[in-house]
């Protein structure tokens, strides 16, 4: 059996701070302070959650802050170590957290997690084998209890059911792909790089940057026990672009009548009509102008005016454009300049704040957005961690009587 969790099995508790950068110092200093004190949260404040690359001198694991939507400003709140949580999802009801270990075929997989909110710490549950190289991207269905991995080393798709308990079996299923692209560097096989669910939970969508496709599947909700909730004999493939190397995808919030399709290897935002599972193509625009082949991630506003996608290796930045609210079609409206390889970034559920990992500059920047432009402002209000490359929010909880007359 798989060691549980590639990990110390450690929770350490960074007791809250005012500044929101003393996970630097946690993570160097390498032990465990006292057990956390209940997190009391304020009006405005949400868990962030952050993977990372972990490294002998640099972070050990997920790192877990308050941040508050409000105010721009965060506090450490805990650190549980695992080996490179590159990417993080969490649980409908937000009691569990699932990470890849993104490593070689031999010792990736898919960990689990529960989350105790009140004490602000993540307590390992279980691992399971991807079975698959360099799982990257991990997803989660509404009902909670199908996971599923994108393998990009391994070309795969793997699922997993999770227990009531947040456990996960063993992998249900291994999907392997086959194909190529034009770039022979790049493309030479599958690189499964993204997976996720339509919003109405009926098909799961996945990126293959090495094919230049979308996949799509049929969700079976009711699987038999053991096996998995995908039906491959549904498998659908929607075309890129030849080079596009399809990498993240995002859903409009209106209706999901919108699917934006984000190319590493072109630079091109693909957008797409969407109805009952079915893709056309409408409109193809750059976000990477300099031609660095190293786009990253998209999102779009949660009021679904603004379309964010971030660039890396040159003029590393996020692309901003507006969205036509008749047609969803793009219009390019301005760039802003960020860390270094921003790998990953998040925008607040309230629109008010935006996020970069960067991944290079071994910090999270935080942006203020002007919510009728579009447009990013620095808070210079960063958060400094190790190798930050995946960032998620999660609800505090609903303040007490006493905590909401305060906040007034």
């Amino acid at each position: 059996m798989y060691k549980k969790i590639i990990m110390a099995g450690l929770t350490s508790a960074l007791l809250l701070s005012c500044t929101g950068n003393h996970a630097r110092d946690a993570h160097k200093a390498g032990s465990a302070p006292e057990a956390a004190s209940f997190v009391k949260g304020e009006a405005g404040d949400l868990f962030l959650l952050v993977g990372t690359y972990t490294s002998e001198k640099g972070s050990k694991g997920i790192y877990l802050y308050r941040f508050n939507a409000l105010t721009g400003r965060s506090d450490s709140v805990s650190m549980t170590e695992v080996v490179n949580p590159s990417y993080l999802t969490l649980s409908p009801d937000e009691k569990y957290v699932y990470a890849v270990g993104e490593n070689d075929e031999g010792n990736s997989a898919a960990h689990a997690f529960s989350f105790d909110k009140q004490r602000g710490t993540l307590t390992p549950i279980n691992s399971s084998p991807t079975l698959g190289g360099g799982p990257c991207y991990i997803t989660i269905s509404g009902s909670g209890r199908d996971v599923h991995t994108a393998n990009y080393g391994g070309g795969s798709i793997t699922s997993f059911r999770a227990d009531e308990d947040g456990s996960l079996s063993p992998a249900t299923k291994v999907m392997q792909f086959k194909g190529e692209g034009p770039d022979s560097k790049r493309q030479s096989s599958p690189h499964l790089h993204s997976v996720m669910y339509s919003p109405d939970g009926e098909f799961l969508f996945a990126a293959d940057l090495g094919t230049d496709k979308l996949y799509r599947f049929s969700v079976n909700d009711t699987p038999f026990e053991g096996q998995s909730s995908l039906q491959q004999s549904s498998l659908k493939e929607f075309g890129m672009p030849p080079g596009t190397g399809p990498r993240h995808f995002d859903f409009h919030p209106d209706g999901s009548k919108y699917l934006y399709v984000l190319g590493e290897l072109s630079g091109d935002v693909i957008v797409f009509d969407y109805a009952q599972g079915v893709l056309t193509q409408k409109q193809v625009i750059a976000a990477d102008t300099v031609g660095a082949r190293g786009s990253a991630d998209i999102h779009v506003s949660p009021d679904g005016r603004f379309l964010y996608a971030s660039n890396r290796l040159q003029a590393d930045g996020i692309a901003i454009f507006s969205i036509d609210p008749e047609s969803g079609t793009l219009t390019k409206v301005g760039y802003q300049l960020t860390v270094k390889h921003p790998r990953n970034f998040v925008i607040t559920p309230n629109g008010k704040f935006l996020l970069v990992a960067g991944r290079d500059d071994d910090r999270i920047q935080v942006f203020s957005v002007d919510m009728e432009t579009g447009m990013l402002t620095d808070t210079n209000r960063s958060i400094v961690l190790s190798k930050p490359v995946c960032l998620k929010f999660a609800e505090m909880g609903e303040l007490q009587p006493d905590e909401q007359d305060t906040a007034q």
